[in-house]
């Protein structure tokens, strides 16, 4: 009889490790407990369903318990796994339909519990019409909500990465948009103020109006009317919350399982924790950093995947390693793509680093060619070695194809002269002669 690996959650990096798992080893007996409806999804494209460009939530679907049952994966949906055994290698589940309680025991374990959207403690907060974003169940709710009622005016709360995508569904769908960030400014821990700046346009010409503060009730006759901040009442009929996530960790820590400095499960290269047969993967663990060379916390969903098949393959008896991230994204924000990767000049200035940091504009196709438009690049240089440490990249076209070289080449620690020699593609309909990156390169170079 093959060994039972335990998978406690599903989606990007739960499903990741229990179908590597189980091609390395046909003999393990593979079991994925994930406490939702659904095993595996695309969470990010949630913003689109609600929008309507997706039309059906079946299209966002990877896996269904059934077709990993074809591989051999015993899954079940709407069981929670609610404590860990490290002692005796046994997990206590809970059936949610059927409220009974049960052990299973377990040769290897992978935590793949993902992370919850913050809540604000404030009043009102049950409130119908308010809602988050991060499940399947969220998505529906809230496309279901907007069918029903036909809101008109929108309060989002924060303004990271699904705030941005957010306001610009609500608006293509014709409401009213009030972005309410502690900050006051956009999109804060991901981009410099420069380029910030160059998003807050955006959001601006599109009719969001992004004000500073921060909510202290959401005030309504069961359903939402307001949400009311220190200095101002902003009504409106749907709100939405999107100030962050945070690793979801009780149920690892309760077992003895070691987190980071983040606040997140702490692992080594394997993806394995503290504790003997315990591998942890996905936006409840930590990354390692390439660039800063220490773990980081960083919950996306292409790390999560990339997590999971290395936390399968060695649960299954393989030796594989997970090279770090470099921190990358992009975002579309109306007519714009935003990305970043590695830090931002702030950050490098915040680890005490002397850095050059100069944004260009330039255009994204040759200048001549129908369709060009600018493009804005920014590049976070040690001043002292030369070395690459973060790019930010603003325009309507061709920002994720050279996001991507930007983050390639920190994952080989290049410095910006080595940008500067890169043979990069060129032709008038895609890139001028000097590329965007090699003017930036050039610029920084000096």
């Amino acid at each position: 009889m093959g060994k039972r690996l335990i998978v406690i959650g599903g989606v990007a990096a739960g499903m990741s490790a229990a179908a590597k798992a189980k091609r390395v080893s046909r003999d393990m007996e593979v079991v994925v407990y994930e406490k939702s409806a659904y095993i595996s999804y695309a969470a990010c494209g949630m913003p689109y369903l609600v929008a309507g460009d997706i039309p059906d939530y079946r299209d966002l679907l990877a896996r269904t318990p059934e077709q990993m049952a074809k591989q051999g994966v015993e899954v079940h949906v709407r069981h929670e796994v609610i404590a860990i055994d490290p002692e005796t290698h046994t997990v206590t589940v809970r059936d949610l339909e059927k409220g009974r309680e049960f052990a299973h025991r377990y040769d290897k374990l992978v935590i793949a519990t993902g992370a919850g959207a913050v809540r604000p403690v404030v009043p009102g907060l049950d409130l119908e019409g308010v809602f988050l974003l991060r499940s399947m169940e969220d998505g529906l709710a809230l496309q279901r909500f907007i069918s029903e009622h036909a809101p008109q005016r929108a309060v989002i709360l924060g303004g990271g990465y699904v705030g941005v995508e957010m306001a610009e569904t609500f608006r293509r769908l014709g409401l009213d948009v009030n972005m309410v960030i502690r900050s006051g400014e956009v999109m804060r821990e991901a981009l410099d103020e420069d380029v910030r700046m160059l998003v807050a346009d955006e959001l601006a010409r599109q009719g969001v109006k992004v004000v500073r503060g921060e909510p202290i009730a959401f005030e309504g006759e069961g359903r939402i009317e307001a949400i009311v901040t220190e200095g101002e009442r902003y009504p409106c009929d749907v709100a939405l919350l999107g100030v962050g996530v945070r690793s979801e960790v009780p149920l690892a820590q309760a077992a003895g399982v070691a987190l980071g400095k983040s606040g997140a499960i702490a692992t080594d290269a394997h993806m394995r924790t503290n504790l003997p047969d315990v591998y942890a993967a996905g936006d409840c663990a930590e990354a390692f950093h390439r660039v800063i060379g220490e773990p980081a916390y960083i919950p996306l969903g292409s790390t999560a995947n990339k997590q999971g098949r290395v936390a399968g393959e060695n649960a299954a008896g393989g030796e594989e390693t997970f090279d770090g991230v470099v921190g990358t994204m992009v975002v579309r924000v109306f007519d714009l793509a935003v990305a970043r990767t590695g830090l931002t000049e702030a950050q490098a200035r915040e680890m005490g680093c002397t850095v050059r940091a100069p944004l260009i504009r330039a255009m994204n196709r040759a200048h001549y060619f129908p369709g060009a438009t600018p493009i804005y690049v920014k590049l976070v240089v040690d001043d002292v070695t030369g070395r690459l440490l973060g790019g930010q990249i603003v325009g309507q076209d061709g920002v994720a194809k050279r996001i991507d070289v930007l983050a390639t080449a920190l994952h080989h620690q290049l410095a910006v002269t080595d940008l500067q020699r890169l043979d990069l593609s060129y032709a008038p309909p895609f890139a001028p002669v000097w590329d965007p990156i090699l003017v930036a390169a050039n610029v920084a170079g000096k």
